[in-house]
Order: structure tokens, then sequence, then C-alpha cells
């Protein structure tokens, strides 16, 4: 992958005739993040907006499209769906030549999880490029799915460009620590990594107790959710993918994956009994001395710091208009109001599972993800490519103060690396000498509360770079490779590795990687192949790992 001049938006070596010009799928926190990255830090369009909620859509589409002006026909949609018909119908109108000049060539898809794979399968056929937030999809069937959807003819050659957001393949402190391990060999063979993703305290309690993210049966399992970059981080160290997983050179893959893990914290058991039977913060005897009183957070750390954006526009959207328009009272009225909002026993399930209610008591929510996981990894000494066997342990915690601050140690032959994100400290055992770097975080100049170590940034940059060079004549294949360093194969890999410790976590085994990898596939073949006899169509299928 290219990472040269990342900050520049990468494309000085392009001529610039077609420029990339996106579609933002979900108006919420990540897509006004990859807005802001692609207005600010490339040559990219941010052209259209779709998203359900009017406020929502207008707030990003007045920042980054149509400005102080009346938003034009095509971009502004109440839906994706809206989109598709609209796109459908235009290119009815005008020829092929036209379809490329003016029009919306890239998608990023920033909605609920759950919604990602039917949105990747609708916008298949229109061909447009593709930048999904992670995670791909919130079940192994629908990511087996979605690689099928995007698959190319058998002989062909793929026409569009795939991102998932791995952020933290993209950020200045991740790319100099794989050169340092991969290239320069700094501490020799690889021998064994510890990686933990420290969640933060009251950051778990806002997205994965009272937020979106906090049931397994309505999203996923946190480690998908939250974790899933991670675990792709340990298989882009690790794994030595510079392949498709559809090829014959394939990546160095674990023997075996297992994983223990529980709610620990977050449970009505461990509700403080000085707190009764309160179930919302704003009723509660204890709220002011709770380290999770929802008017701490939202309100004394950030409402009345003057923080307006995440958690508090999670919270309500509106409430950064009402602030800037009607100021401090105003916004704080609004915010108690929404934290007033509760259930009872009453109020039917379907409803609890469809909100939010940030004013909850953090021990009387319906949240069942686990706050503390650990994933293990071996692998076998590999002497076809003269490597040690390996083991990796990810540790990912909710009860912290650093918040996704990662930190590790890595082991080697001939050393050890220790890093956080801001320092990468290298021991190298034969000089007796340490070396302290301090990889770049020029990021914050432009972004003072950070996007993941500027992994938003390096991502928005390097897929604005890959399009916009197939735009301009480049193979999606060498554009793929070159600016973002992965393909499809690897993206659905690396998230089979969590659906794998999953079943280690819940089943209490140890999964051994390629029996397991051998049997899903062939379960999703025969799955598939019963679908198209349904459906009357052949099953005619292309060597390798299409074969799914």
């Amino acid at each position: 992958m290219d990472i040269n001049g990342v900050w520049q938006g990468l494309m000085t070596d392009i001529p610039q005739r077609r420029r990339l010009r996106v579609l933002v799928i979900g108006a919420g926190s990540r897509g006004s993040t990859y807005a802001r990255a692609i207005d600010e830090h490339t040559p990219g369009v941010v052209a259209a907006v779709a998203d359900p909620v009017a406020s929502k859509r207008n707030q990003l589409g007045k920042r980054y499209i149509w400005k102080s002006q009346s938003p034009s026909t095509g971009q502004s949609f109440a839906s994706w769906q809206d989109y598709i018909a609209f796109e459908q119908e235009r290119r009815k109108t005008v020829n092929n030549d036209e379809l490329d000049d003016g029009c919306i060539n890239a998608a990023l898809i920033c909605t609920l999880d759950t919604q990602h794979a039917e949105i990747i399968r609708a916008l298949a056929p229109l061909k447009l490029h593709i930048l999904c937030e992670k995670p791909l999809a919130t079940t192994l069937k629908d990511c087996l799915d979605v690689y099928r959807s995007l698959q190319p003819i058998p002989g062909a050659e793929p026409t569009t460009i795939f991102a998932i957001a791995h952020v933290l393949r993209y950020t200045p402190h991740n790319i100099l620590l794989r050169k340092l391990l991969l290239e320069d060999k700094a501490i020799g063979d690889i021998l064994s990594i510890e990686h933990t993703e420290p969640v933060g305290y009251w950051h778990f309690s806002h997205s994965y107790v009272r937020g979106n993210w906090r049931k397994d049966s309505t999203t996923a399992p946190s480690l998908l959710t939250k974790s899933c970059h991670d675990i792709d981080f340990l298989y882009w160290m690790l794994c030595d993918s510079d392949s498709s997983i559809e090829s014959d050179d394939r990546p160095r893959m674990p023997r075996s994956i297992s994983s223990t893990g529980h709610l620990s914290q977050f449970r009505r058991s461990r509700k403080p009994a000085a707190a009764g039977a309160a179930t919302n913060c704003l009723s509660c005897n204890i709220s002011e001395d709770c380290l999770y009183s929802a008017t701490r957070i939202y309100d004394d750390r950030h409402l009345s710091m003057g923080h307006t954006s995440w958690p508090v526009k999670i919270v309500d959207p509106e409430i950064e208009d009402i602030y800037n328009s009607r100021g401090l009272q105003a916004a704080r009225a609004r915010l108690h109001h929404v934290l007033a909002k509760d259930y009872d026993r009453g109020t039917p399930k379907h409803m609890v599972e469809e909100n939010n209610w940030w004013g909850r008591c953090i021990w009387e929510c319906d949240n069942d993800v686990c706050d503390d996981q650990v994933v293990t990894m071996t692998w076998d000494e590999d002497e076809n490519r003269d490597k040690p066997a390996m083991t990796a342990t990810f540790h990912m915690i909710a009860s912290t103060e650093a918040q996704c601050a990662r930190r590790g140690r890595i082991y080697g032959t001939e050393g050890e690396i220790a890093y956080d994100s801001s320092e990468i400290e290298v021991t190298h055992f034969p000089s007796s000498t340490t070396q302290t770097h301090t990889p770049s975080r020029s990021w914050e100049k432009t972004h003072a509360e950070g996007g993941h170590g500027g992994g938003d940034e390096g991502l928005a940059a390097n897929f604005v770079s890959a399009v916009e060079s197939v735009l301009n004549g480049a193979s999606v294949g060498d554009a793929q490779r070159r600016w973002l360093g992965v393909n499809l194969g690897d993206i659905v890999t690396s998230h089979a590795m969590v659906f794998a410790a999953e079943e280690a976590r819940k089943e209490e085994k140890i999964v051994r990687w390629a029996d397991w990898w051998k049997e899903t596939l062939v379960v999703a073949r025969q799955e598939r192949k019963r679908g198209k006899a349904k459906e009357g169509l052949r099953t005619e299928t292309a060597d390798g790992w299409q074969v799914i």
C-alpha cells in the first residue's frame, strides 16, 4: 500500500481529469466524520446525502453539499431506496459517457450495522465504488452474501473499489508499527503479541449499555461491533497477506482460536443498594455521585463545557443547533427532556429494543454484550516461510480511563516492542538499545477530537485516491492494492475470525481454524446451491473460494 503523502490527498501523481463524487448514506456520527474527512483532506466531492432523519440530512448537506443554498435535484434523499430509484430513472435518460460525468460514482455506507449487507447488495448493480463502515455485516452468512454479490462474472476483472472502515490500518502510528515489524524486522521474527483495546468506562456505557450496540440479538456481539478492527489489526500484522482469499497464495492463518468473555459489570445484580428502585438517572438518589450518571456524562462532561458533538449529538442531533442558536439553557432543557424518557414492565419489548434510553440507569438496561473479553490465537511453525510458531492475545475491556487508545507489546526473536496510541518503543537485544518512535499526529491540527488516531482521515484519503485512480485509467486491482492494501477476501476473512472467536466463547471450545473455515464454506456452498435450485438457476461455479 502506498502511504506517501497521506495527508496531502495522495493523488499528486495522477492527472485530475475526473473526481470522486460520493453519496453519504447515513448522516449520523460516522457519516459526518467521513464527509468531513473527504471535504477537508481530499480532492473528492461530497455530492449527496441519504438519511430518513431530515435534521441530520439537512445538517450534513448544509455543511458539505449545498452550503448556503437549497438542495438541488439529486443532492438529498430521504432513504437509500429513494436514491436507487432516482439513479435508475436517471440512467434511462443518459448515454454511457454521461453516466461518468458529474454523477455519483461512490457511496459511503454509514447506517446501522444491521443494514449494511442489504444496502451493499442493492447498490451492487449500480457499480458504485463503496466504503462501508465496519462491520461489513452482523452475520457470517451476510458477509459471504456480500462477497458473492460484489464478485465479477468468472474470468472478468473487478470493476469497483470496495473499502471497509478498518481504520486501524490507516493511522500513522500503525503504518509505522507494521513497517518496523515486517519491513525493517526491528525485532526479528514475531513470536507473540498482546493487544488491548481499552474502551473507556463511560464510552462503553454510552454505546454498549444504553446505545445502539447493547444487545447481541438486535445488533451483534461487542467483539464484532466494537473490536472487529482490532482482530483485523492482528490479521494485518500477523497473517502476511498481500493476496486475495481466492488465490493459492493464502495468508498465514492461525491454527486455533479461543475466547472467553462475559458481561461482568453492567447488570442488575451489580446495582448499588443506595440507588433503590430508580430506573432513570434524573430520579435517582445517587445520580450526583454515580460514575455513570447520564447527567454527569452528557451535561457536566460535555454540554456544560460547550461540547455538542459526540456523544451529545447522538442523544439528540438537534442539540448542537439549539445550543448555537438559543444558548446553553435551551440546549440543556432539550437534553434533559430526552434523558427523562424511560420505560417500565408494561412497555412492549419491541419498543424497548427499537429505542435508545439515554437516561436509563446503567444497571437497569436490557444490554447483554460482553464488557470484558479475551481472544487467543495460535499459529504453528511455518517451515515453508521460515516462520516460528506464534501466539496472539486480544483483550477488550470496558472499565478503563483510556478511551480506545490501543496499547500492547510484541515479542520477537531479537527484541520487543511496546506501543500505545502515541509512541512505539523498540528494544533491540543484540545492540542492547532502546529507541522511541513518535509517529505523526498532524491529524490533530484539523480535528481536535481526533479520528481514531488519524485513521478516519487516512482511510478517507486512501479511498478517494483508489477511486480517482480508477476513474483516470488505473485497474481496480492495482488501485485496491496500492491505496487500500486489502481486498474483499481479506475483509471477509478477518470478519470470519471474529465469528470463530464468538463461537469459541459461546460454546466454550477451541476452534481449529482450517477445519472450521472449510466446514463454513461447505455449508454456505450447499445453501447457495439449494437456493439456486429453488429459483431454477444454474449452480455453475468458478474455481477457488468463489464456489460459495
